[in-house]
């Protein structure tokens, strides 16, 4: 069986178990430098499923692609310690302020740099924008099938994958034709834990940017252990329109960022009773805790 040539999206997010009110900037967009950031969840649940696969077929390389400000390429090294090959970060000025429409544009533009593939796996949604529209977006621009809330992927066989889906009311099992993209829940298996090998391998890799800011000599460094640069890739890189990137190519506008903490006392009993029912549903539209 050959190897397979897999793509992980993976973005990094704004932590937002915390939300304060400095969370959100007068343009609308998330103030990511005032909250500690994270690689997001369900990607990792995605990068746990591509090395699955690397164990299980021999040959197999992961490769992850991210877009940000360059300390996104923080994830890259976290995956890296857990076993995926390389990776790229798409990083520019321009793509600030992306919703999920110019983000995709911005990503397809990138898987189809990296051709020839065969997968490209991803989370379902990011945890600051719960949209779950990136991935499906990409697999569409890029016009490849797609397999959305994979919960496992099951084998390779004859030039498919089989995958199981977690759907509301139960599982299904279903075959896509390679190349093809798949999204991952977080019901998925959690990402292992970092390799101490891949991380002492690894802890200097850099992306053009970051060595720039080093003592070391980066260029005999990374002439002696090419496997230590982190690819770059800029609007210019990717022949990317500008009109359809940051805030110009985004027609999603966030207008209010709150945090709602429910404490005890505002917990209320029922009864089976149908008008206590409506009128708690009544109380929760009312305030926009719902609806």
């Amino acid at each position: 069986m050959r190897g397979l040539k897999i793509i992980v999206l993976a973005k990094q997010v704004p932590d937002t178990h915390n939300v304060g009110k400095d969370a959100m900037k007068a343009d609308g967009t998330v103030n990511r430098a005032a909250l500690p950031a994270i690689f997001n969840p369900e990607d990792l649940n995605a990068l746990e499923q591509a090395l699955k696969l690397k164990e299980k077929y021999e040959g197999t390389t992961i490769t992850i692609l991210t877009m940000g400000p360059p300390r996104a390429a923080e994830i890259i090294r976290e995956a890296m310690y857990r076993g995926a090959d390389n990776g790229y970060l798409i990083t520019d000025r321009k793509f600030a302020g992306s919703d999920t429409l110019a983000t995709s544009y911005a990503l397809s533009l990138a898987v189809k740099k990296l051709k020839p593939f065969d997968i490209v796996i991803c989370g379902r949604q990011a945890i600051d924008g719960d949209t779950a529209q990136v991935g499906p977006q990409v697999g569409e621009k890029v016009n490849i099938p797609q397999i959305t809330y994979a919960e496992e992927i099951l084998s390779f066989e004859n030039e498919e994958l089989i995958v199981k889906r977690r759907l509301e009311r139960g599982i299904e099992i279903v075959a896509g034709k390679l190349p093809l993209l798949i999204t991952v829940n977080s019901s998925a298996p959690a990402c292992r834990n970092r390799n101490a090998k891949l991380l002492m391998k690894y802890k200097h890799a850099k992306t053009v940017s970051e060595l720039q800011e080093t003592t070391e000599d980066y260029i005999q460094l990374t002439k002696d252990r090419p496997y230590l640069k982190i690819e770059e890739w800029s609007v210019a890189d990717l022949n990317a329109k500008d009109e359809w990137l940051g805030l110009s190519g985004s027609p999603t506008k966030v207008k209010k960022i709150e945090n709602v903490v429910f404490k005890t006392k505002e917990s209320k009993i029922l009864s089976t009773s149908d008008n206590e029912i409506e009128s708690l549903m009544k109380e929760l539209i009312e305030n926009h805790t719902i609806g």
